[in-house]
């Protein structure tokens, strides 16, 4: 699918076709929609293609025509029974006074510009643009990592009165999404300090503010996601034992139940004897006498288990 662009008049309105300092928003392209752009633009197919690659990695490639810069943005795969976030590439395509996006799937960080909550978002500025969509990527990771906090917190509750692995699995899930956003914001690292060299992006003294801001805010999601990753490993490893100690505790307690249980049928298993001699056999009481003698043995066995805490 492409999207044409273009702030006439401070407002960001869409088109029917190409013009220029437009913005070209490529989402989920096919073959004949990336064949039309490389042939309009003269740019190379393969820095299209990039960004559809999910094993691609974050990095600034300058060609002879235009300037691809590959970051990898957060997205939202949680479902009804798991939480889990993963990363995907978006490709920034620079070339003459045109901005090219590409994308896998329609991104809520580009949604953000589509429908105008980024203030000061003009298509033709094309720096500020891109570092607009590098703080909004940034704030994404930012909002994401305090989500897997507070669901954290939520299973932590939950799983030290727990036997099962459900929880443990749901960690699993958001220590995995820990590693890629990591892995994404030490390469997105990478490429913002190889912005601030390069020359073939122009700096503009307005926008430097806004750099050093996308700097910042890239640097502490980078923090907080190998914080929270730290601590998310600890409390697995704690969870996981206290998983085992409550099965523990409860095959603790059915050992004991079965033990208590036996000494009735041992008993009954004697006066069930076809032989002579057994105690109280003759005995009009003898049935309620055996009963109340196998009562308060198995309630001194239970005394005795409760007061060496093995029951």
């Amino acid at each position: 699918m492409i999207r044409y662009y273009k702030t006439i008049d401070n407002k960001l309105e869409k088109l029917n076709s190409f013009e220029s300092g437009c913005w070209i928003n490529l989402v989920e392209p096919n073959q004949s929609e990336i064949n039309d752009i490389v042939t309009l633009l003269n740019i190379d197919a393969e820095s299209v293609k990039a960004a559809l690659d999910e094993e691609e990695r974050s990095r600034i490639d300058v060609e002879d025509n235009h300037t691809l810069i590959l970051i990898d943005i957060p997205v939202d795969e949680s479902d009804s029974n798991s939480s889990h976030y993963s990363t995907i590439p978006l490709g920034i395509i620079i070339v003459n006074n045109v901005i090219v996006t590409v994308c896998t799937a329609q991104t809520k960080i580009l949604n953000d510009f589509i429908v105008g909550h980024i203030k000061d978002f003009y298509t033709y500025k094309k720096t500020r643009f891109i570092l607009q969509i590098l703080h909004k990527n940034a704030s994404y990771y930012l909002y994401y990592l305090r989500r897997i906090n507070r669901m954290t917190t939520i299973i932590e509750k939950e799983v030290s009165k727990s036997m099962k692995n459900k929880e443990l699995m749901q960690l699993l899930e958001l220590e995995k999404s820990l590693v890629y956003f990591s892995t994404s914001l030490k390469a997105i690292e990478l490429v913002l300090n190889k912005m601030v060299r390069t020359t073939s992006i122009k700096k503009y003294p307005d926008d430097e503010d806004l750099l050093e801001d996308v700097i910042i805010e890239n640097k502490q999601a980078l923090e907080m996601a190998t914080i929270y990753g730290d601590i998310l490993s600890r409390i697995m490893d704690a969870f996981s034992a206290i998983i085992s100690n409550n099965q523990n505790n409860v095959m603790q307690f059915l050992t004991s139940v079965t033990l208590i249980f036996s000494i009735p049928t041992i008993i009954s298993g004697f006066f069930g004897m076809n032989v002579g001699g057994i105690p109280y056999g003759n005995d009009a009481n003898g049935f309620w006498i055996v009963m109340l003698i196998t009562t308060l043995i198995c309630l001194l066995i239970t005394f005795f288990m409760s007061r060496n805490k093995l029951l």
